[in-house]
């Protein structure tokens, strides 16, 4: 027989009440502009508001099958750990398919595929549907940590504030892509001017100079501009691929085509491919182990996690694989130094390059915005943690159907 704690029927609170705290919600949405900060507010609010324990906003990713936790308060591991939950599937996923409020009185006796709701306790939920312009765009769930039954009013006031949150966030995204769009436009300019200019005119310098002076010089002096010739051309064209990468992305044109590929083979290509010889890179995953994944996705995404540990990490650096909750997860460690923790939050922005990576080697700062981009392209995500005891820890978790 079940012995729980006693069963609360929920906040008492007068008609007024209620709506002075819908109004707070409201007030939040309706006033900020930039999505993190917004959310971190409305959650404050919203919990306070439903006299919960725990809120969190989980948002339809790309491809419109996953939800992902982007804010939580009282359930911060949900987006730490990125937490992915496909649509349809566990308490959120049944949010989203069916659009509609959905009450979970004992999570105990419920079915749930997130596990940090047990991790944490949470007892009794109620989720909300976030829909803006007639699209469903994430949802909105609150839960205690003791039994309780959510009553009518609970319902329609989070209902009412799901309105009113899904409102704000949907204009805060309209507002950070068209910033990010300006910002993009903006440092594309100054990349062209800098980036592009210097190697387009190191490559014409000594291509003139071999032309009008070859005879001039001695053997020596020849080969030696031949491989700064070729050096700077080879930087060109790599910077001119990540560009067209960049350019494919953005406009949607880049095809996923998952096919059954055996991971460990291909891993140990891509880490061939991009490590030189000697290199102390060691691949750990399962002989058996087979995913349905875009193998040209991957290998960008693993083959720049690669480069980044050779250039800006330390031996050794390992590339593990596994499927836990119906996804593919590839880790790539290092044990260098780490990330600074203050850049972390800009570390996939584009053209952005922490004051470290820049005096340890020459680059764009595009790399690990093109793996992000490749990751979301393929419905997944890419996510950096520190690692144990120390270096850099990143993660490519997308949706696979395995064998593993």
């Amino acid at each position: 027989m079940f012995v729980g704690p006693p069963r609360s029927e929920g906040p008492s609170s007068t008609p007024a009440d209620a709506l002075r705290k819908l109004q707070e919600v409201t007030d939040a949405a309706l006033a900020h502009l930039e999505l993190d900060e917004l959310l971190d507010e409305l959650l404050t609010r919203v919990r306070d508001a439903l006299d919960a324990d725990t809120c969190a906003v989980l948002l339809l990713d790309d491809t419109g099958t996953e939800l992902v936790a982007r804010a939580a308060k009282g359930l911060e591991e949900e987006v730490e750990r990125g937490v992915r939950i496909p649509v349809g599937k566990g308490f959120a996923g049944r949010v989203a398919a069916e659009v509609a409020p959905v009450q979970i009185e004992d999570l105990d006796r419920a079915d749930v595929v997130n596990p940090i709701l047990r991790e944490k306790g949470i007892r009794s939920m109620l989720g909300m549907p976030l829909v803006a312009g007639g699209r469903l765009i994430g949802i909105m769930h609150v839960g205690t940590l003791e039994l309780r039954h959510f009553t009518e009013d609970d319902t329609s006031l989070l209902q009412v504030v799901a309105e009113r949150v899904a409102l704000g966030i949907d204009r805060a995204l309209m507002y950070d892509e068209l910033v990010r769009v300006g910002r993009v436009q903006r440092d594309f300019v100054a990349l062209a001017a800098h980036e592009l200019r210097s190697p387009a005119s190191t490559v014409y310098g000594l291509a003139a100079t071999l032309r009008a002076r070859a005879s001039d010089l001695d053997a020596g002096s020849q080969a030696h501009l031949r491989e700064t010739l070729y050096e700077q051309a080879d930087r060109l064209r790599r910077l001119v691929d990540q560009l067209l990468d960049l350019s494919h992305l953005d406009s949607r044109t880049v095809e996923i085509s998952p096919t059954r590929v055996a991971l460990k083979p291909h891993l140990q290509s891509v880490a061939q491919a991009v490590a030189p010889i000697g290199d102390s890179i060691h691949v750990r995953v399962p002989d058996d182990l087979e995913a349905d994944v875009d193998a040209a996705a991957i290998e960008h995404v693993v083959g720049n996690l690669i480069t980044n540990a050779l250039r800006y990490g330390a031996p050794p650096i390992t590339v593990t694989a596994d499927c836990t909750d119906r996804h593919l997860r590839i880790v790539v460690e290092d044990r260098g130094e780490g990330v600074q923790d203050e850049f972390v939050p800009y570390l996939f922005d584009r053209f952005r390059r922490s004051e470290r990576s820049r005096t340890q080697a020459r680059g764009t700062g595009l790399g690990l915005a093109i793996a992000q981009s490749y990751a979301h392209a393929h419905g997944g995500d890419l996510l950096y943690t520190p690692a144990k005891p120390k270096g850099s820890r990143f993660e490519l978790v997308i949706p696979a159907a395995t064998n593993g």
